[in-house]
């Protein structure tokens, strides 16, 4: 038993397809633009660690000495 669609309905099929593959392309746009930001962001935040470790102590008189911890 073959389904015979009326072209209306071929029409329809087709409309609904090419939106169903905008939606879904917009989705993968989204996914990556926000995983590209927060990646970016997860970066920047890294540089500021790394600046600040390297910069040493913000009080050497204030660090902990494991020496005196016994």
């Amino acid at each position: 038993m073959v389904i015979q669609l009326t072209p209306a309905e071929v029409a329809a099929r087709s409309r609904r397809n090419v939106w169903i593959g905008l939606a879904l392309a917009a989705f993968v746009v989204l996914l990556f633009s926000t995983t590209f930001l927060r990646m970016q962001a997860n970066q920047k935040a890294e540089q500021a660690k790394a600046a600040a470790l390297a910069a040493g102590p913000m009080h050497p008189e204030k660090t902990y000495d494991s020496t005196l911890a016994r």
